[in-house]
Formats: structure tokens, C-alpha cells, sequence
């Protein structure tokens, strides 16, 4: 099989494809990444093999946990000697410190397990905090002092409380938040946190998801909420969800249980009353699956000529990512009524999906327009290790699941080319403009434009999930140029936007009850 070979399976080959993903994703059911939300990670249900060779070859100098011992330093120390990136820890293992007494582990090692090796150190030294990562324990506890970062000081404020499994929150010109909540959909907060009003009218969420381990996995969930550019002329509000339908498909029918898929609405509200809806994008029928929606991504985004853009992640079995005939690793381009855009680069193309803008994506939780430069970027899952952040456009192949700058989650390298027969030159790839190893979790991003913090003009907000920190960077073409973390270890951020009044609003995700909190100036 080629990459991006615009095939449509029909018949008895589509039962037969779409009913593996069903088996897979059943199989992973309540399998979610500490790091973010992705339902491959115990699918696999692979020992972490890095741990075993530090502890067979490592650990005897540096200590089984890292902490350093008689015959080497400790690995967790602020900074390290050759540095602390991936290739510079590769580098250290690989030459080592013979005059030290630390072997050349290049001679003796695969450069795949010093790789992975790597990784494993790094995520180490970033730490365990586990149940934080994953949202649990005790709540996180909102500063009350004004924070002060390089270009500006700032002040917490929490504006609401008690949301349960929310996704995603749009600011309204007039102070108020909305706000979605996967199992059960729209709300309205009031601008002061005092109220909050449930939207009617809206599509079907189901709560029928089932907790398993640290995660619901379901389906037919809301998802993303965002705000036409044009919102307060034409009060346009878009929605990503989960479509579910019974009997729909030839996977529903031969199971006899509900698919489902992404779909891209808008409506508008009367008063708490979800009126107006449109289509904007759905999939074919035959593609929606029999599985969770952990991974979907579902981002919306709009760019500065009447184009919206939506992210639909992989969900959990890679296959037909790399073909266009499928929705899901791809990034969709519509005009922001739902037409197809005549210059999207595979119209035309037997079997793509018109809509289809790129491809070779695995779960982007974060998609953003810079008005600025005119480019839209990306913020991305990789597995284990290998988050990234991507320029989009027209027509790139971001890679996944032929390569990765991460590794898998036993710590061996990504083989799914092979797995899956796919054939590729990696000249046709696009390279990450920014890498995140190991993985920090990112999810939402954002460029920040307003006046509450004109230092920060043009500059991206980054939330991460299994960091529990946000980050501001300074980016351009070549990628990040400058990283400041402005909050630190807080809690999972969940979603990042920017209010009308120019403060940062932010959806800080926790179990016990997930907040709304706003980040307002204190200097200028």
C-alpha cells in the first residue's frame, strides 16, 4: 500500500477493515495517556522494555531510581553535564565518559535502545506526580498572590467551578463563558461565576461512558465550542461532536452496537436555546467506527479568509490514517458555511475526502490562526515522546504513523510503515517545527492578541496536560524561538483562550470538579 492512495474501500473490504478498528478500539477501551488523553496507550499493553535495560545496565552506578550511587552521579540532578535534550542525552550514552569510567554505550547498544533509553531519563526527570498528571487527587489550589513573569505580572481568578468532563470554553464579547461538557453538553457561565445556564436544543450527548481506570471512554460527546470571527454581527457559534447513530453502518449492523464520528455543526443561541443549526462537515457514513472518542481532537479553528478549520484525531487504529478515503489523522478545510473550497488540494482526487487539508496527523488537541504572520499551526499527541507543533499547509503529510520523533510505549520505535505495508519516501513527510521529548501532553493553543498583556502580543499560549504547566512561546517560520513557563505544575490545562477584555481564559481539568479560571494583568 502507498501513503495517501485516495482509496475508498467498499463492500466486504470496509465490513472488513472498519471491524478490525472496532476490535482494536474495544480492546483499548479506558486505556488513556497520562500525558493527554490518548486511548492507544495500553492497547498495546507493552512493558516499558527501557526500564529493563536501565536496570540492567545502568542502574548499578546511577541507582535504580535514578538518584545517582557511589560509582556515578545522580540523572536527576537540575542539569546535566553534556545537557538534557534528547540528542544530547543520546550523545552522552552513545560516546560516554571513559575517563570517568563511564563505557562508550554506542559500541554495545542499538541506537534505537539508547534512543528509547533516552526518553525513559527524561521522562524521569521530569517526575512521577501520577495522579495529578491524570487529573486526580487533591484539587488544584489557585494562587492568590500576583505571579510575576518575565514580560508581565498576573493574578488567578476563578470564575467557576464543578464542571464535570468538560473540553472546551469560548470567552462571549459580553464577559460571559461557554463551555462543553462531554456528557452533557453546552453551558452558559455567567460573567461573574455566579450562574451558569444548560443550552437546550443542541444535538444528543450521551452519558453512557463508562470509567475505567482513570478515564471515561465513550462516545457521542460534545466537544469543541468556538465563536465565528464574525460572531457579534452574525452570532454564529460552531460545534464539534460526536455523531452516534445505530444501524447506520455495515459495522453498526453486524455488531448490532452504535458508530460514530465527528461532525462540525453551527447554531446560534436564543436566549439558552441552541436555534438555527447547520451541517458545516460530517463524514461519510461508512467511516464512522465502533469505539472512543478519547482521542478525537476535534479543534476548531477559522482563518482570516471565511475558512474553518476542524482537527479529527485517530482514534485508535493507525491504518487509514495515511489514505485519504478516511477522515480521521486529518486536518478539514470547509468554507465557514460548509462548502467545499474549490483550491483544497485534494478536490478532485478519486476517493479523497474533498475536504481533507492535510494528513498524517495522530491526535491534534491544539489548532490556532495567526493573524500575524498568516499561519496556522498545531499542537500534537505523539506517543511516547514526539508531541508536536506544525505549520499547516495546503496538502502536507505531517508523518504519522510512518515516523515519529517519540517512540512507542515499550520504548522500541515506531513501526507501524512496516505493520501496515505502507510504502513512503520521507522526503514527502514535513518535519515537526517544534518537538516536545518526552511529551509534555499538549492540548490547546493559542496566539495571544489583546491588550491586557501587550507584551505577550503575537506570542503562543500552550497548555499542556501531563506537565500541568502553561507555556508561552515566542515562535516564527523556523519554529520556537523562545519558551517561558508562566504557570507551573498547577494542574491539567485543559483549554486556553483569550477573553474580550484581553485577559487569558483557562480550563484547568480535575476530577473532583474541573474550574474556569481567568489569568487578569496586574501592570498594565
Amino acid at each position: 500500500m502507498t501513503i495517501g492512495s485516495a482509496r475508498t474501500l467498499g463492500g466486504d473490504a470496509t465490513l472488513l477493515a472498519l471491524a478490525c478498528t472496532a476490535l482494536f478500539i474495544a480492546c483499548a477501551a479506558g486505556a488513556e495517556q497520562e500525558s493527554g488523553g490518548d486511548p492507544a496507550r495500553d492497547a498495546w499493553v507493552l512493558p516499558d522494555q527501557m526500564g529493563g535495560i536501565y536496570a540492567k545496565q545502568c542502574a548499578v552506578c546511577h541507582g535504580a531510581d535514578l538518584e545517582g550511587a557511589a560509582q556515578g552521579p545522580s540523572l536527576l540532578a537540575e542539569t546535566l553535564i553534556h545537557g538534557d535534550s534528547v540528542d544530547e542525552v543520546v550523545a552522552s550514552i552513545a560516546i560516554g565518559a571513559p575517563e570517568k569510567g563511564m563505557p562508550a554505550w554506542g559500541a554495545t547498544l542499538p541506537a534505537d535502545d539508547i534512543r528509547g533509553l533516552s526518553i525513559y531519563i527524561l521522562e524521569k526527570r521530569v517526575g512521577e506526580h501520577r495522579d495529578a498528571r491524570r487529573g486526580l487527587g487533591e484539587p488544584p489550589v489557585i494562587p492568590t498572590e500576583p505571579i510575576s513573569s518575565e514580560l508581565h505580572r498576573f493574578v488567578l481568578r476563578r470564575v467557576f467551578g464543578g464542571l464535570s468532563e468538560p473540553y472546551s470554553i469560548a470567552p462571549l464579547p459580553d464577559g460571559r463563558i461557554l463551555v462543553t461538557e462531554k456528557m452533557r453538553g453546552i453551558r452558559i457561565v455567567s460573567a461573574d461565576g455566579s450562574t451558569s445556564t444548560r443550552v437546550t436544543g443542541t444535538p444528543r450527548f450521551y452519558d453512557d461512558s463508562v470509567l475505567r481506570g482513570t478515564t471515561y471512554t465513550g462516545s457521542g460527546w460534545a466537544h469543541e465550542v468556538a465563536l465565528h470571527p464574525n460572531y457579534e454581527d452574525n452570532g454564529w457559534i460552531y460545534l464539534s461532536y460526536g455523531d452516534r447513530c445505530e444501524g447506520c453502518n455495515e459495522v453498526s449492523r453486524s455488531t448490532g452496537r452504535p458508530v460514530t464520528m465527528l461532525k462540525l455543526i453551527r447554531g446560534r443561541l436564543d436566549g439558552s436555546v441552541w436555534t438555527d443549526q447547520e451541517t458545516i462537515w460530517e463524514a461519510p457514513k461508512q467511516s464512522y467506527l465502533d469505539g472512543q472518542e478519547n482521542g478525537a481532537a476535534a479543534r476548531i479553528a477559522f482563518d482570516d479568509e471565511g475558512h474553518v478549520y476542524l482537527s479529527v484525531g485517530v482514534f485508535a487504529d493507525y491504518r487509514g490514517v495515511q489514505d485519504l478515503g478516511f477522515p480521521y489523522g486529518k486536518i478539514h478545510r470547509m468554507h465557514d458555511d460548509g462548502r467545499t473550497p474549490a483550491d483544497n488540494p485534494f478536490v478532485g482526487k478519486p476517493g479523497a475526502l474533498a475536504s481533507v487539508y492535510t494528513l498524517g496527523h495522530r491526535n491534534p488537541q491544539g489548532l490556532d490562526f495567526d493573524p500575524h504572520t498568516r499561519l496556522m499551526w498545531s499542537s500534537e499527541h505523539g506517543p511516547r515522546g514526539g508531541d508536536e507543533g506544525n505549520i499547516i499547509r495546503a496538502g502536507l503529510n505531517y508523518g504519522w504513523p510512518l515516523v515519529s520523533l517519540g517512540v512507542d510505549y515499550d520504548g522500541r520505535p515506531i513501526s507501524y510503515a512496516k505493520k501496515y505495508g505502507l510504502e513512503f519516501d520521507p522526503a514527502d513527510l514535513e518535519p515537526a517545527k517544534i518537538d516536545w521529548t518526552p511529551s509534555p501532553g499538549v492540548s490547546s493553543i493559542v496566539f495571544y492578541r489583546g491588550k491586557g498583556f501587550p507584551k505577550w502580543q503575537n506570542h503562543l499560549l500552550v497548555a499542556t496536560l501531563g506537565r500541568n504547566d502553561l507555556w508561552r512561546l515566542v515562535v516564527d517560520e523556523s519554529g520556537e524561538q523562545h519558551t517561558e513557563t508562566l504557570i507551573e505544575g498547577l494542574g491539567r490545562f485543559r483549554d486556553i483562550e483569550v477573553g474580550p477584555a484581553g485577559e487569558v481564559v483557562i480550563l484547568l481539568e480535575h476530577r473532583s470538579g474541573s474550574q474556569i479560571i481567568r489569568i487578569e494583568p496586574v501592570d498594565s
